[in-house]
């Protein structure tokens, strides 16, 4: 996978935060919004497909018997 440019025009309080948010983890500027970017997009994948799992099966959470000991 190639890589391609992205210019962003931020407010200069925003990218205050994020350089704050970025040194914490010892990571760029540039390498902190990627991996936000890239956890996010994970996170709203994770979410439809358990989402999609639940119109498949039902919504197992209030319907899981207890096992008999």
């Amino acid at each position: 996978m190639g890589s391609t440019v992205l210019s962003l025009r931020i407010d200069g309080e925003l990218l205050d935060r994020l350089r704050q948010h970025a040194a914490k983890r010892g990571m760029s500027v540039q390498d902190y919004v990627v991996r936000t970017l890239i956890r996010d997009d994970f996170d709203e994948r994770f979410t439809a497909a358990v989402e999609e799992t639940e119109k498949f099966y039902g919504d197992a959470r209030g319907s899981v018997t207890p096992p008999i000991t």
